[in-house]
């Protein structure tokens, strides 16, 4: 009730119309409305087909002079110069509720999941908000379990950090996401699937995420064959979802798959409405936007949750140093990066441990966890220098203590960062398991200098 009220307070008085003056491919040029629109405003644009007479809801993406640019959410089929276009009394805001775990809905907050109607709450956030003040945020502390040996051990995260997870196609991301949505410690889920496959939603809700997984979730849909505004539109939607949890003092896990195809879509408007390419022909919009939208996630005020971030990012021909992985990865607290290399050969999640980084290691450990990662990660690291020659059989064994050493743990380490995706860790499990691994007979230890590594021949 108290919705419906705030929109009838919302109407105008007065209907207003422009006509439409030309269609340049995405673009709709509009005069007339000028003086009553700015950037983000939303319009109707009525169809000249009868047989279709449902009108197109656009927003304002720029203005060339005295002359609105329109930019449609769905097709422009029916649309032609002198149709009429009336200024829409929609709120670019979002009324979010708690009854909206479980569903499934698309980038304007409407459900898609053939389970009736939503209940919309009494709070408007806004599609685009601002972070909160950084020096009235808290900061992140205390780990988040996320559920996988990998992430909790070696790259180790606090609530509200937010990380990258950097990977080209099929290398596991979606398995890595539906993990982290089953598994992790996290009350609520907020995962936005942005330009996804359409075949693909029902197999990651249906087999990936199931039933108890979507039980604390709410996923917004916006697949590839949606509109570069209802893809971005999405962006939004799952940020002014995960914002309102996040005040209900709930810890968000907030998955978005993927930042890449926000910035694609943004890049598509960028160039429709004559922004100069710049990179790989990405405009400066997209390098604004994208802070704008991650900076969203973290910790909230004082009494507040958090918002824990995990963006995926799909990086051209497996290129971590191309435009947007840059540009996110400076942005966020940490990242996470699928190899190719070490999908093919079986080991799933496919986490590259050495080029992978959390920032809030190592304060978040003790003094004995990181005494424990850091020799792991040095075995890890001295197989990778040698592994070409031990491969061709060039290096004889003996020749290096720590090297020999390096030989004897590296599969038993890549056998604990193996791990099914229906088989949950726990974060002291982890820990555990890594240092019965590495030859300690009790954990945590009670005195710690060093991993006292066994020689092997």
């Amino acid at each position: 009730m108290k919705q419906q009220l705030s929109a009838l307070a919302n109407l105008s008085e007065k209907r207003l119309f422009g006509t439409v003056q030309s269609v340049r491919g995405l673009i709709v040029t509009c005069v007339g409305l000028e003086a009553f629109l700015s950037v983000g405003s939303r319009c109707h644009i009525l169809r000249k087909n009868l047989g279709n007479n449902v009108p197109v809801m656009c927003e304002v993406v720029g203005f060339d002079g005295d002359i609105a640019l329109l930019m449609p959410f769905s097709g422009l089929e029916g649309i032609g110069p002198g149709c009429q276009v009336e200024i829409c009394d929609t709120e670019g805001v979002i009324r979010p509720d708690h009854s909206w775990l479980g569903r499934v809905l698309d980038a304007f907050g409407n459900p898609v999941d053939e389970k009736g109607g939503v209940i919309f709450g009494a709070t408007p956030y806004p599609y685009r908000a601002n972070p909160p003040p950084a020096h009235a945020r808290e900061r992140v502390k205390g780990k988040i379990d996320l559920g996988v040996r990998a992430l909790n051990t070696f790259l180790s995260c606090c609530r509200g950090q937010r990380m990258g997870i950097f990977a080209g196609s099929g290398v596991g991301k979606s398995i890595l996401m539906s993990m982290l949505a089953k598994y992790s410690t996290a009350t609520v889920n907020v995962i936005g699937l942005i330009g996804e496959r359409g075949r693909e939603v029902q197999e990651f809700i249906e087999d990936d995420l199931g039933e108890e997984g979507l039980k604390r979730s709410v996923l917004v849909v916006a697949t590839s064959s949606d509109s570069a505004l209802t893809r971005r539109q999405a962006a939004y939607t799952t940020m002014a979802i995960a914002e309102y949890f996040r005040d209900q003092g709930e810890e968000v896990l907030c998955l978005m798959d993927s930042v890449t195809r926000f910035a694609m879509a943004q890049r598509e408007i960028g160039l429709s409405v004559g922004e100069p390419p710049t990179s790989k022909g990405y405009t400066p919009t997209v390098f604004s936007e994208l802070p704008r939208l991650l900076e969203r996630a973290g910790p909230g005020l004082k009494g507040q949750g958090s918002i824990t971030g995990m963006f995926t990012v799909l990086v051209e021909g497996d290129d971590t140093n191309e435009p947007v992985s840059d540009t996110v990865r400076g942005i966020l607290d940490g990242h996470i990066i699928l190899d190719r290399n070490i999908a093919e050969r079986g080991r799933f999640p496919a986490i590259n441990i050495l080029r992978s980084v959390s920032r809030s290691m190592p304060e978040c450990n003790s003094s004995a966890e990181n005494s424990l990662i850091t020799t792991a990660r040095q075995l890890l690291a001295t197989y990778d220098d040698m592994a070409e020659m031990i491969r061709l059989g060039a290096y004889r064994r003996g020749s290096d203590a720590m090297v020999d050493r390096a030989i004897h743990y590296f599969p038993l380490i890549e056998d604990f960062l193996r791990q099914p995706m229906d088989e949950p860790s726990k974060i002291e499990e982890g820990y555990e398991k890594l240092a019965k691994v590495m030859g300690l007979n009790e954990w945590p230890p009670q005195q710690l200098v060093g991993i006292p590594l066994k020689p092997h021949g």
